[in-house]
């Protein structure tokens, strides 16, 4: 998708464009054009546009916000399944050294990756031409418990695994999708275009009213920044904190 900067301007361009659009249209339109009943017609047909465009508006936002604040839950008990699974392997003994150094190296490649610009503060070790997940999970199966304890704390530690290892596969696809619909914001920027069209052909031409839509047109746009900021959760402004990982890199080995 374009960059956030890119659909703001293109989004105020759109939306400025049309007020202009409208205040020119006003100019070579006849008379006849621009009577009361014309206008009312006009103010009648905006305002059902305004209607759908206010709906979509806040059904992208609450969508936007709603798969946000969700990876956000799903990072956080990520990262509590990673310390638990770590103490569970602890308890089983010193067998599972091996299995803690792969959870330790998947964890921080899983850092590494989603958050490059924190790859400094995050030692991944030696980088392996396996995935660290399917390695400790083999650690994991090639243990031999010796007792009904151990047995238990092996089956514990490989639910954990398969978790953690699906909670990792989701949020790889998370990062290279977008679940906003293209088409939504492709034709709320229309309605809003037509909203503002209407304003420009009836509003008066004078420094305060151009003013005031001018800062109408910014904070659309701005709607329409947030709603694509928060479908981007783990880059731009407003991103998901890697904090639920680093704390676990902190708690692991320990």
């Amino acid at each position: 998708m374009m960059s956030l900067l890119a659909i703001f301007v293109i989004g105020f361009v759109c939306l400025f464009g049309g007020l202009l659009f409208g205040m020119v249209l006003r100019t070579v339109l006849p008379e006849h054009h621009l009577t009361a009943e014309s206008k009312d017609a006009v103010k009648l047909g905006t305002g059902m546009v305004s209607m759908l465009a206010a709906l979509v508006l806040g059904l992208l936002i609450a969508s936007a916000k709603g798969t946000f604040d969700m990876m956000n839950t799903e990072l956080t008990q990520t990262g509590a399944k990673i310390i638990l699974l770590d103490r569970v392997m602890a308890q089983y003994g010193p067998e599972t050294g091996e299995a803690r150094d792969f959870l330790r190296r998947s964890v921080a490649s899983a850092v590494r990756r989603i958050w490059p610009e924190e790859t400094k503060a995050v030692a991944v070790g030696a980088i392996e031409s396996l995935d660290p997940n399917e390695m400790l999970q083999d650690r994991l199966r090639q243990l031999s418990p010796h007792n009904d304890p151990q047995r238990s704390l092996q089956s514990q530690a490989l639910n954990l695994s398969f978790d953690i290892a699906q909670a990792r596969a989701l949020l790889s696809e998370q990062v290279s999708q977008s679940s906003l619909p293209v088409p939504f914001l492709v034709i709320l920027v229309f309605w809003l275009t037509i909203i503002f069209a209407s304003f420009g052909l009836f509003a008066p031409r004078n420094t305060t009213v151009i003013i005031v839509l001018f800062v109408c047109a910014i904070s659309a746009s701005a709607a329409l920044f947030m709603i694509v900021e928060l479908d981007r959760p783990y880059s731009g402004i407003i991103k998901i904190s890697s904090a639920p990982l680093h704390d676990a890199l902190a708690h692991l080995g320990k």
